[in-house]
């Protein structure tokens, strides 16, 4: 099936229909930030204006967006609240799956779903050596019937979603296995304990045999080796709330010195707002906002014309890929500085609790650690040193011979 790169909404469109809920799900952040609220009541507004069907055709009920126009709305939503993007990662890669399957009834039936306000979580990464060579989570034959058990970590929006999309080993092979979150066996805990992205209910999932029908085993699932578009597509949604963590952290540096009185005897402006060293940092913030949303922007546009060949061209791919990592490099590069650097436009007040500006530092550190740039640095140069091939595949997990301990 080609997925297509044709829109069947205008910007102003979407804007209209989700800007007031970015900003009524903006006015709460900081108070969810402090009280540790995971946003329940955001995601369900967010449901109700259909945003989990952005990339679904309009003839099943979405809004038939593009790539791009989808990941504009992500950087938007993340500089409302950085977790709920975050959240919904696999949910929308869950979509464009649908989209590039074969047209027939099971495809229509979960666009449809989709489009009905129903939101795909994740299960798939999980502790110990089983998670390099091979899932520790086990779907297996039980008589008539498919029974999952297993742990898995870091089951991010799985919390807030309808069904969790879970990788498991049958026989050896590994497949991706649909199961509802409400399910008999299923058990879900909040206890992410990082010190960013605290509310992406990032928790650990325990299956118990879990009855699976088996017409909810979708096949390899993530992590099988060769040329694909959900590394990119997966990798570019944390790129997304990146971007829209500087969009904010500037917006809010800027808000906090307009209204400031406070100054130094040997600053050379009365008000900070008049300061050319001050005006300079807001103009850098700026910077880093913009250029962290372009280079989403740029590789949204590239995965756009590799779904809309149906992710069949291997050269597209491949530079579909190369263009995220190179963008992950770039961004990270470019937001971490910046929003450590905001606190230079005052004085110790502006890390005030109540103002809460160092969660987009933290924030942004934390969802910089996803597929460890250290290690996209160097798969980029050998690319293009050597040709060696991209790593579209990979897990974590204890390798052999480790001593092991952490997740």
């Amino acid at each position: 099936m080609t997925s297509t790169a044709a829109s069947s909404v205008t910007d102003a469109e979407l804007d209209a229909v989700l800007t007031p809920i970015y900003e009524r799900i903006a006015a709460g952040a900081v108070d969810r930030e402090i009280d540790r609220k995971l946003p329940y009541d955001e995601v369900k507004a967010l449901r109700e204006a259909r945003f989990g069907a952005l990339r679904v055709p309009v003839e099943f009920g979405g809004y038939g967006a593009s790539v791009r126009q989808l990941f504009r709305q992500l950087i938007e939503l993340a500089a409302a609240e950085s977790n709920i993007p975050q959240a919904l990662r696999v949910h929308f890669s869950f979509v464009e799956d649908q989209l590039l399957a074969e047209p027939g009834p099971v495809r229509e039936r979960w666009l449809r779903a989709a489009a009905e306000g129903v939101l795909v979580g994740n299960a798939i990464s999980e502790p110990g050596v089983g998670a390099v060579d091979r899932y520790r989570t086990r779907l297996t034959r039980d008589g008539d019937r498919l029974l999952l058990n297993g742990t898995k970590y870091y089951s991010t929006g799985s919390l807030f979603a309808d069904h969790i999309l879970a990788a498991a080993d049958r026989d050896g092979e590994r497949v991706g296995v649909l199961v509802d979150a409400t399910a008999e066996g299923v058990r879900q805990h909040d206890d992410w304990d990082g010190f960013g992205q605290r509310l992406t209910a990032s928790g650990t999932t325990e299956f118990t045999d879990v009855v699976v029908p088996e017409d909810r085993v979708l096949g390899p699932g993530y992590g099988v080796a060769g040329p694909t578009h959900a590394t990119a597509y997966l990798q570019l949604v944390q790129l997304a709330v990146l971007a829209g963590i500087a969009q904010r952290a500037e917006r809010d540096a800027r808000e906090w010195v307009s209204q400031r009185t406070r100054s130094y005897t040997h600053a050379p402006a009365d008000l900070p707002r008049h300061d050319p060293l001050v005006q300079q940092v807001i103009g850098r913030l700026s910077a880093a906002a913009f250029g962290a949303r372009a280079s989403v922007l740029a590789v949204a546009d590239a995965l756009d014309a590799v779904l809309a060949d149906g992710a069949r061209d291997e050269k597209l791919l491949v530079a579909a890929e190369l263009g995220a990592a190179q963008a992950q490099l770039s961004v990270i590069g470019t937001v971490l500085p910046a929003t450590s650097e905001l606190f230079e436009v005052g004085g110790a007040s502006v890390t005030s609790e109540r103002l809460r500006l160092d969660r987009h530092w933290r924030n942004a550190r934390t969802i910089s650690l996803h597929n460890p740039a250290i290690y996209k640095a160097r798969a980029i140069g050998d690319h293009l040193i050597n040709g060696t091939d991209l790593p579209f595949a990979w897990s974590a997990g204890e390798r052999p011979g480790s001593a092991g301990g952490a997740r």
